[in-house]
């Protein structure tokens, strides 16, 4: 069912195969891990790499015996990640928060959470181009100095505190 579970930072996270996934799930809701915590995406895998894709977690909580476990799936591009969100409602919305934001597939298909239906990508994967790493040139004009043609003319002032040179004995006038 699932593998040797990995203990790190006190924190225990079960490696399930994804075809468990549901069924170990929904073992943990009935032994008592009825407070779902949250459920998040690592984009795991390379922009044009085979193999594994995404890792999927899931942290639920006993509040009985204030127990936690973590479950781990991996998917591939083509795989559906089964919902849980019938064991645990609070589910729902971070499944549409994966498919939207991943790419994943989850039963279901769920509508749009978070971008316009007209967004096309899904913005927290690797292969994703952000559009603030586009360079684009400034549409309106220039500053002086950014064009590269002059220096930017500021203004020398004196420190706060210093009166204008102008004011006081002339220099002249004190060597006399």
């Amino acid at each position: 069912m699932t593998t040797t579970p990995k203990t790190a930072f006190g924190q225990t996270i079960h490696h399930v195969e994804l075809a468990e996934w549901l069924a170990t799930a929904t073992r943990h809701h009935d032994e008592g891990y009825a407070m779902f915590d949250w459920l998040g995406v690592e984009d795991a895998g390379r922009p044009g790499a085979s193999g594994q894709r995404h890792a999927v977690f899931l942290h639920v909580i006993n509040p009985q015996t204030r127990d936690s476990v973590m479950l781990r799936t991996e998917l591939t591009a083509e795989d559906a990640l089964p919902s849980i969100a019938h064991l645990w409602k609070g589910a729902a919305w971070h499944e549409r928060e994966a498919a939207e934001m991943f790419g994943i597939t989850v039963d279901g298909e769920p509508e749009h959470l978070l971008l316009p239906d007209t967004f096309e990508g899904h913005p927290l994967r690797k292969d994703f181009v952000l559009a603030s790493r586009v360079v684009r040139p400034w549409p309106g004009r220039l500053e002086p100095g950014e064009d590269n043609t002059s220096a930017p003319s500021r203004r020398r002032t004196a420190p706060p505190g210093v009166p204008d040179p102008s004011w006081g004995p002339r220099r002249d006038e004190e060597q006399s």
